[in-house]
């Protein structure tokens, strides 16, 4: 069952706790392989969320722009193949929004959050075809998501992403403005240290 807001799709709890357990220990494992690192923005300002990847590409940016690799930035290594357990959620939940039902992303960000971190607000923009849906997945502490319409200066809205809810942009959505404006410390405590994990998968070519 799902919610909307300003068009874009949440699945409040689509994860019971044990499949978020399981999906952080897959995680744990895939980020030896691909260490989380900072990219930095305009100006050569770093992010306040670190990042890695899995699938056939990576997102990076750095003082040459914004852009999809082949290869970990750090280690030069390919990145790690996408966890099953988060294709299945993908085809739970995107598959309706596919104009090709056996299309799977190429590309798995994972995005740590500690408690100052943020994510301004901005559209999915790099990949080669709007068309395709973008999922993301919410684990740990809760986070104040805040999306608009596809002009920067549409009104926007906010709700609070809990441990275990999925969000799709689809459609009219696909390129709304989104992001996160503060996470909430403590809320969760599915991570020893605490923080949040968000996983968002795209289609990118």
């Amino acid at each position: 069952m799902s919610i909307m807001i300003k068009g874009v799709h949440v699945y409040p709890g689509h994860l019971g706790l044990a499949a978020q357990l399981a999906l952080v220990a897959e995680l744990r494992g895939l980020l030896v392989a691909a260490p989380l690192f900072r990219s930095s923005i305009a100006g050569g300002k770093q992010m306040s969320v670190r990042m890695s990847s899995a699938g056939r590409f990576g997102w990076v940016s750095d003082p040459r722009g914004a852009r999809y690799e082949t290869r970990h930035p750090a280690t030069g290594a390919p990145w790690p193949a996408i966890p099953d357990s988060v294709l299945a959620i993908w085809r739970a939940i995107a598959a309706p929004h596919l104009r090709d039902p056996a299309r799977l992303p190429d590309s798995c960000l994972i995005n740590w959050y500690d408690a100052s971190a943020r994510m301004g607000l901005h559209q999915d923009r790099d990949e080669g075809d709007f068309g395709w849906p973008v999922l993301s997945i919410s684990l740990g502490d809760e986070a104040l998501f805040r999306v608009g319409g596809t002009a920067r200066s549409d009104r926007t809205e906010s709700l609070w992403l809990r441990s275990g809810d999925v969000v799709l942009m689809a459609g009219a959505a696909r390129l709304c403005f989104h992001g996160i404006d503060r996470i909430r410390p403590g809320s969760s405590n599915l991570l020893p240290r605490g923080g949040r994990i968000n996983l968002t998968c795209r289609v990118v070519t």
